[in-house]
């Protein structure tokens, strides 16, 4: 109790500061006009409908991490960007991805876009956000609740759509950013943008660099032999990744544009492995890589109708890169294999192959159609974690249409429908509607959809085992049935020039929902020859198996506000309230079947996170912003392993502006976990939060323009224009 008095007397004196260098600094503003006074209402957002509107006039509710917001912040990456400024998410970041969550609901039911494309990049079911450069993200936007029937059968919790900075001026643009941290943290950011007549060829390159970091060398003493208080495994593991990628555009014509891309991505997991640190065992690193290629075009026709097709294929994969000699059980052999230092062993290959063509055209009497058709095909090899020594495969086709119809300006009206057929599970239909009244500063919105999702092919075909403090078999279940959810929201929106405030209800119904469930170690039956022949050797710790859930609902409400109070301070935040339900069938030991209530894995009851920002001018070359962030959440359930421990973090960031001739340069300096909490949780059991404590970081970003470079006072950008070009 006397820790959290202390914080917020750290907090009030912080927030008191900044009142205090406003009104230091106030008389020198006066009335001047450039300064904005208005939060982002006029925002122009694409993602609930996939039409463009201003914040404030979408039909759907649609939260937005702005320019600005992202300048002050200084993320790291995109889980401290979205567990930091939205109540509605959080992560437990593992070797395996971004176990991510949105509304008590996980990755696969998140859909993640980069411009409103799908990303690719599963890894054993979670979300590789490594593939998305912090530095390059413009906006995000996010939309809650099921969106199937405009982007399909991964849009069940919500879609987040990351929209990345465009460089379309006339001439050269090199944009460099350098940032370095505690525990080795090294991030590179470079950006090559050239545009001549017709063509634009964009050229972008990432790393990025830790050292990780061990909290704690405890391990789970149930999940060993005996209590070990010197183990080598690490809270977060060293890795490095790297990924370049190009995108080229031409305009053969004044209303068609064509583009190609492509980009090459690799990370690399250094990974001590051992109970105990002083034997320094390490058996073998991880690696990723991600090859990516795609192509499309958008023609525009009269009123603001067009045609745009997009065509994409990925390729994740997934390996073993041994650093010392292993011996591996291999099925069909009878002796164990020996890989040597320097060896590498596939444990994955995903591909995907997406087609989309979609036309948006706006008829009479105030409607706008939407019109596409999209297919989907997956294809998935991992030998050592199927239950098949070959290859497996899914496909997908779905038309789906939308209407927005506005003929009237206080209401607006939006439906939707997708008739979607997988070649496993048939034919279904996902519809949506949302509507839009306006009484003065009010906003009301309502939505209900449906969604519909088949298995992944992981949760049909998955045979693996972990073995790290204990032995754990995870097991794939090739009788699950597909998912359907039904999700009904309501809520309010005031806003005015300053001041924007939403509250929102929601109440989700996913039907045979898919989950890891603990099941008996003897229960093996519905698995193949191939499949038991992988684990007859192995007595595990506990056995997992995805199954269907007799029901599962989520429900809560989401807050979020922002006030400027004047020209300098800026407040905002938001809080999330949350509860779930779940059920599965089970038997006792006399084989009596019973409903078993389970929580949602990673369910949280409470989230919120609060700011406060002073921004100044303090002359045409210089502008300067303080900004102070809190995140807060409390425990987390979890079926197994314990839950994870309730926690509050405080980070403060100064961001520093300057503008000179061609070059303009952004340095950021700030602290993360000002009051150094951190977990000392043993290995095996589940975290709060994996933060080492605090944490220092500096970045400094550069950019040259081939041009005039001019300042645009209201965002805290630089607008750049050619010289050549006539006002």
């Amino acid at each position: 109790m006397n820790h959290n008095n202390k914080i917020l007397k750290y907090i009030l004196f912080a927030v008191c500061s900044l009142l205090w260098l406003q009104n230091t600094q106030a008389q020198n503003v006066g009335d001047n006009k450039d300064n904005d006074l208005s939060v982002s209402l006029n925002e122009v957002v694409i993602t609930g409908t996939g039409t463009k509107h201003t914040l404030k006039d979408a039909p759907v509710q649609t939260e937005i991490i702005s320019r600005k917001t992202l300048d002050s912040y200084a993320g790291k990456s995109l889980q401290d960007i979205l567990s930091g400024l939205s109540a509605s998410f959080d992560f437990n970041e593992t070797d395996m991805g971004s176990n991510m969550q949105l509304n008590g609901l996980g990755n696969n039911y998140i859909l993640v876009l980069i411009d409103g494309k799908k990303i690719h990049g599963d890894v054993g079911g979670q979300n590789s956000f490594g593939l998305i450069d912090p530095n390059n993200i413009d906006h995000i936007e996010i939309v809650k609740g099921a969106s199937s029937a405009l982007y399909g059968s991964d849009a069940i919790a919500g879609v987040i759509n990351i929209i990345t900075k465009k460089h379309l001026e006339k001439g050269l643009l090199i944009e460099n950013t350098s940032r370095g941290g505690s525990y080795g943290e090294f991030q590179q950011h470079n950006v090559i943008n050239l545009q001549k007549e017709k063509w634009n060829s964009l050229t972008n390159f990432q790393l990025k660099h830790s050292d990780g970091w061990r909290n704690t060398g405890e391990e789970d003493p149930d999940q060993t032999e005996s209590h070990i208080y010197d183990s080598a495994n690490k809270t977060v593991n060293r890795f490095t990744d790297w990924m370049v990628g190009e995108h080229l555009t031409y305009n053969p014509i004044q209303n068609l544009e064509l583009y190609a891309e492509g980009s090459y991505y690799k990370k690399r997991i250094y990974r001590p492995n051992g109970k105990y640190a002083s034997v320094d065992v390490k058996l073998y690193d991880l690696s990723y890589q991600n090859t990516a290629a795609a192509t499309g075009g958008k023609l525009s026709l009269k009123n603001h109708d067009y045609i745009s097709l997009d065509v994409s294929f990925n390729q994740h994969q997934y390996d073993y890169n041994y650093t010392s000699l292993t011996f591996e059980d291999i099925p069909g052999q009878s002796m164990p294999y020996p890989y040597y230092p320097g060896d590498q062993s596939l444990q994955s290959d995903q591909r995907r192959t997406l087609a989309n063509l979609k036309g948006v055209f706006n008829l009479p009497y105030q409607n706008r159609l939407s019109v596409g058709s999209e297919w989907d095909y997956e294809w998935l090899k991992a030998p050592r974690r199927l239950d098949t020594d070959s290859h497996v495969t899914d496909q997908t086709g779905a038309i789906y249409l939308q209407d927005e119809w506005n003929s009237f300006s206080i209401l607006s009206i939006t439906g939707g429908v997708r008739f979607v057929h997988n070649e496993s599970f048939g034919f279904r239909v996902t519809p949506k509607i949302s509507a839009l009244y306006k009484i003065n500063d009010f906003n009301l919105r309502a939505t209900f959809s449906s969604g519909f999702k088949t298995p992944t092919l992981k949760e049909l075909h998955y045979c693996y085992v972990r073995d790290m403090s204990g032995v754990y078999l995870y097991l794939g279940n090739n009788q699950l049935k597909p998912q359907s959810s039904n999700y009904y929201s309501i809520g309010g929106e005031y806003n005015i020039d300053a001041l924007s405030i939403s509250v929102t209800g929601y109440y989700n119904v996913v039907d045979n929902m898919i989950a890891l469930t603990t099941i008996k170690n003897t229960e093996y039956n519905q698995l193949s020859a191939y499949s038991q022949e992988k684990i007859v050797s192995y007595d595990p710790v506990k056995v997992r198996m995805y199954q269907n859930m007799e029901d599962a609902k989520t429900y809560g409400t989401d807050f979020t506000f922002q006030y400027k109070i004047n020209t300098h301070v800026t407040i905002g935040g938001s809080y999330s309230c949350l509860d779930t339900r779940s059920h599965v069938l089970n038997e006792d030991r006399f084989g009596n079947q019973y409903l078993e209530k389970i929580n949602i894995d990673g369910m949280a009851h409470h989230r919120a996170t609060l700011f406060g920002s002073w921004r100044h001018q303090w002359n045409k070359l210089y502008n300067m912003d303080i900004s102070l962030y809190g995140r807060a959440q409390s425990k987390r359930y979890y079926q197994i392993n314990g839950n994870g421990k309730a926690y509050q973090i405080w980070r403060i960031n100064t961001a520093h502006y300057f503008n000179k001739n061609k070059y303009n340069y952004v340095l950021n300096a700030g602290i993360d976990n000002l009051f150094n909490y951190h977990e000392t949780t043993p290995h095996g059991l589940n975290y709060g939060t994996t933060t080492p404590g605090r944490t220092i970081y500096v970045s400094l970003l550069i950019r040259f323009k081939q041009g005039k470079m001019t300042k645009n006072n209201k965002n805290n950008t630089f607008k750049i224009s050619n010289e050549d070009e006539k006002d």
